[in-house]
């Protein structure tokens, strides 16, 4: 590794995956954005780990913030590690929670931990591997929540999101425990019609929270799917209250809503 240099906009480094550069946020002392082969990765405010940019980290907050009572500590599982944006989350709202973060790509990961070090490394390990095989190498009921941001430049590897994944990560979560999935989708929603249908085989209860501008098939954008292995476990009027209050609102779409949307879907199964 030939160390990260200082390059015309923010401080850069070749990994073995590609070309990663962090870039300041001139409006925010502690904000930074890492671009992966210059797409948009993630955004992080090292001053206040709690202020989250991007929209798809405020919707998967809102999960972490209403799974449990407020404070609990919690195990946590995050496929992808990016700029640790939702590690650094759960550290600062849940103070002794248990996280371990994978991340194909050891590079990156020293390369932002030099940059931009947790503030509170206590409790946080990395695992440095593929996704897929990670996890199907986990003890059963090891975690409260596992976060999915597993990406290849902009798109959702398949590796990740099958049937037999799905089944995977309902394996390795607690009977309450909850499963939160980022998937990057455009009109009509195809990808993520697919990936409830594939939710649906593995989790007893399933939702989806969502720019109504997605849905009406106006716009590129993430959805940000919640699943848990117990049946009415996930607190849907609790999540649509936080949604509704954002300064991008969004919705949650479970029962009947989700049925209609991906009636027809079929579930992902590789060969």
């Amino acid at each position: 590794m030939g160390g990260w240099r200082e390059v015309i906009d923010g401080i850069g480094e070749r990994t073995e995956f590609g070309s990663a550069r962090l870039v300041r946020d001139p409006r925010r002392k502690g904000g930074w954005t890492l671009l992966f082969e210059e797409v948009q990765q993630s955004y992080v405010d090292v001053a206040d780990p709690t202020h989250l940019r991007f929209e798809y980290a405020r919707r998967i907050a809102a999960v972490i913030d209403t799974m449990a009572p407020q404070g609990r500590p919690l195990t946590v599982l995050h496929l992808g590690g990016g700029a640790f944006t939702m590690p650094r989350y759960v550290t600062a709202t849940r103070p002794g929670s248990t996280q371990v973060i994978v991340e194909r790509d050891r590079q990156l990961a020293e390369f932002v931990q030099r940059v931009l070090p947790l503030a509170d490394p206590s409790g946080v390990s990395f695992v440095f591997g593929d996704a897929r095989s990670v996890v199907a190498g986990i003890p059963g009921f090891s975690y409260d929540l596992v976060i999915g941001d597993v990406y290849d430049a902009a798109e959702m590897p398949l590796s990740v999101s099958d049937v037999t994944f799905a089944a995977e990560v309902a394996r390795v979560l607690r009977p309450d425990g909850v499963y939160a999935v980022n998937v990057a989708d455009l009109a009509p929603l195809a990808f993520s019609r697919g990936q409830a249908a594939t939710l649906r085989t593995a989790f007893g209860d399933l939702c989806l929270l969502v720019r109504p501008e997605l849905l009406r098939c106006q716009r590129f954008g993430n959805v940000v799917f919640a699943a848990s292995p117990a049946a009415d476990r996930l607190p849907v009027g609790r999540l649509a209250a936080i949604l509704g209050r954002d300064r991008q609102p969004a919705q949650v779409v479970s029962g009947a809503g989700l049925d209609l949307l991906t009636a027809g879907a079929e579930p992902v199964i590789l060969p």
